[in-house]
């Protein structure tokens, strides 16, 4: 399974075409696969792009739901509004469909930001907004969300 962890300033054109880095191509090209599902982020407004095994792992845990809850019939189709399929072309580009790139407001400038087994795609303003966090305040989220883990266990 491929991780994404690294950081690339790139740019989109008018068509909403981004031309991939060659070190994020090579990654990809290990997978075999040039197939990705790219949807909406739940928490922050940009894109995330999965590989198609990460995707079909999560979205097998999805269907599992019992869709005669309301809740969960009303997650899956909010979680899944907008998602498209999307192709790695000759040129080593993917296309962010209009509504896509809309919705994360994409410009010129952009940011894909590895995220563990997918990756994201951010306008580059909104992307340094959000990193930009101040030593006190990322200390206490690394504390919280990693302090009680056991990293001597697998």
């Amino acid at each position: 399974m491929i991780h994404f962890y690294e950081t690339y300033e790139c740019k989109i054109d008018d068509k909403g075409r981004i031309k991939l880095p060659s070190s994020l191509v090579k990654l990809l090209q290990s997978s075999e696969d040039k197939n990705f599902v790219i949807k909406r982020a739940v928490f922050q407004n940009c894109l995330e792009v999965y590989p198609m095994q990460p995707w079909e792992k999560l979205m097998k845990k999805i269907n599992g739901l019992n869709r005669f809850v309301k809740k969960n019939a009303d997650f899956i189709r909010m979680f899944t509004a907008g998602v498209k399929n999307v192709e790695l072309d000759s040129s080593e580009r993917i296309l962010i469909p209009k509504d896509l790139k809309q919705f994360a407001n994409l410009h010129k400038e952009i940011v894909i930001s590895g995220a563990g087994e997918l990756f994201e795609i951010w306008d580059k303003e909104a992307y340094e907004k959000v990193i930009a966090t101040n030593e006190v305040d990322f200390g206490k989220l690394t504390e919280e969300v990693m302090g009680d883990i056991n990293f001597d266990k697998e």
